[in-house]
């Protein structure tokens, strides 16, 4: 007993010693990583496991502790630290920690629009990014893939993608440092009231991380494989300013109480975010990849909607449009959201029914008086209106070309002046119907009919529309009494997109007006170029939004 207390007090004295002449090496202006992490006894920092093979807990003499303590004093004085607690960063201190790896950090491989999903395991939780090769992993502790790549790889800096905070790994300990913001804004790009304000006042240029410089909002989408019916509907919304405006600020719709289990809201969030990545000033490369958002869409469409193989856009937008406003919590009848209070207008549909076209005509009379047949008016909402083209000519001419007609844009909207009858037939009955609008919506969504299916395929009509892209006046489609409420009636196209090539294979493309530089510009998949307004007009149009002008509006317009 007394030879091991011996040993014991002499192993005492050499350790004190060691102590002593290691803490007056570490007095230095520059400070190694291990000194950098205070830990309490019994806690191993990556950095000083190779220094130390076992833990050794050593009884301080009292001179050694005021040594320790001024040591930690000074240390402090000269560079603030965080304190560990329990192998881990207090979350509360709010200190500078730095990092020796941070220039090991690779901009130009970050890519944050995939879905958030560790490589290895494919789990959504808890999931890191690799600052250095920009893929994805789990966890952080020991056994944990990030925590292996960390290790096999030497790739030190990782970010969590949900809680934004950054970690040095197998050190295992947080790391704040300004020079990393712009990072996080890339993942989760914020928006002030005022910011959103000025969005349609600035024709700034941004300067991406490679060097090509863009516009905020004109920014193209990749498309996967065939989605690019998707990418020009979701391209149009962004840059319809009101809808735009309540997506940019997720406070608008993060409290909006939905059913247990459903699924729906996951489209109003990943439209949000996808809303954001598009007006990003601060982008690290000149494109978005909207894959979380065309992930959400199959999901919440039930695979209606795909990503590899072509759809229709008045399909896709029409069930887009109802399905946002649904999963925002409005309803058919009486709670509105955004998406009714841009795009909801109201109509009077007058339906009579016809008699059967074989019945003598003496028959015909006599049911003409029941009261079946009598002309019926119902109130109904709409989304957007449908307008029919004329029929697409069958012969070719003297040339042997088929003869592409054209029509004005007011010849087709005379569906909707409620004198014009136009005759639809189902199954088994005949229906004369005329449309008359009562309320213009402040954002009016045209969809011109140019596909038509029957049994055997779908053809597509290839009649060009001339239309005006300013100064569109609709108050003759108005009822008479309505007419009064409604102000302004007059709108300009912000947006025009067009179906080039056959109805199955072709491919879809869009014209945007950014309203801060008064340009019109022409998106397809990853492509943007500038384009003239006369050029817009000579495109097979197939979906088109127009803005109202309010007074203000009206004004500039005839002072310009």
């Amino acid at each position: 007993m007394r030879s091991c207390a011996s040993s014991r007090s002499v192993f005492v004295e050499m350790s004190v010693r060691v102590k002593r002449e290691r803490s007056s090496r570490e007095l230095s202006p520059r400070k190694s990583l291990s000194s950098r992490i205070k830990q309490e006894p019994g806690v191993e920092s990556g950095a000083s496991r190779g220094l130390v093979g076992r833990d050794l807990r050593v009884k301080r003499e009292p001179e050694d502790e005021e040594l320790r303590i001024k040591q930690e004093s000074e240390d402090e004085d000269e560079d603030e630290e965080p304190t560990v607690k329990y192998g881990r960063f207090d979350p509360e201190d709010r200190r500078s920690r730095h990092c020796p790896y941070l220039d090991t950090i690779n901009k130009s491989v970050l890519d944050f629009d995939f879905e958030k999903l560790c490589s290895i395991s494919l789990s959504h939780i808890n999931v890191y990014a690799c600052l250095v090769c920009g893929k994805y992993f789990q966890g952080r502790g020991l056994k944990s893939h990030a925590y292996i790549h960390s290790v096999q790889f030497s790739h030190h800096v990782f970010l969590n993608l949900h809680t934004l905070k950054f970690y040095c790994l197998p050190d295992n300990y947080e790391i704040i440092d300004s020079s990393l913001e712009d990072i996080t804004y890339v993942l989760k790009p914020t928006f002030t009231k005022q910011q959103i304000a000025n969005l349609d006042k600035q024709a700034k240029l941004s300067r991406a991380y490679d060097g090509t410089t863009y516009l905020p909002g004109i920014v193209g989408l990749n498309n996967i494989k065939a989605n690019d019916y998707a990418n020009a509907i979701l391209q149009a919304l962004s840059n319809v300013p009101p809808l735009r405006n309540y997506f940019l600020e997720e406070e608008n719709y993060k409290n909006i109480q939905r059913p247990p289990g459903d699924i729906m809201f996951l489209l109003v969030q990943r439209f949000g975010e996808l809303m954001r990545k598009l007006w990003n000033p601060r982008n690290f490369k000149a494109h978005v990849s909207p894959h979380e958002m065309l992930q959400a869409v199959v999901l919440c469409s039930k695979k209606n909607f795909q990503i590899t193989k072509q759809g229709d856009g008045v399909d896709f937008l029409s069930w887009f449009l109802n399905a946002l406003h649904s999963a925002l919590g409005g309803t058919k009848k009486k709670k509105k959201t955004i998406v009714t209070d841009v795009f909801q207008g109201s109509m009077r549909i007058f339906t009579k029914k016809l008699p059967h076209p074989d019945l003598p005509a003496e028959e015909k009379e006599q049911l003409l008086q029941n009261d079946e047949y009598q002309e019926k008016m119902v109130e109904s909402t709409f989304m957007y209106l449908t307008l029919d083209l004329p029929t697409a000519p069958l012969y070719k001419d003297e040339k042997e070309q088929l003869i592409i007609p054209q029509v004005p844009l007011f010849n087709i909207l005379a569906k909707f002046n409620g004198i014009m009858e136009k005759e639809y037939k189902t199954y088994k009955e005949n229906f004369l119907k005329r449309f008359q609008l009562t309320k213009l919506p402040p954002y009016l969504i045209f969809c011109i009919k140019r596909f038509t299916k029957n049994n055997f395929f779908v053809e597509k009509n290839p009649t060009i529309v001339n239309f005006p892209i300013t100064n569109v006046d609709l108050r003759e489609y108005l009822s008479e009494e309505v007419q009064a409420v409604h102000k302004n009636t007059t709108y300009d196209l912000i947006a025009n997109i067009v179906h080039d090539g056959k109805p199955a294979e072709g491919a879809y493309r869009i014209h945007v007006l950014h309203h801060g530089t008064g340009k019109w510009y022409e998106l397809q998949d990853l492509q943007v170029t500038d384009i003239l307004p006369q050029m817009i007009t000579l495109s097979e149009a197939y979906i088109q939004i127009w803005k109202r002008r309010d007074t203000e509006e009206e004004t500039n317009q005839q002072g310009a």
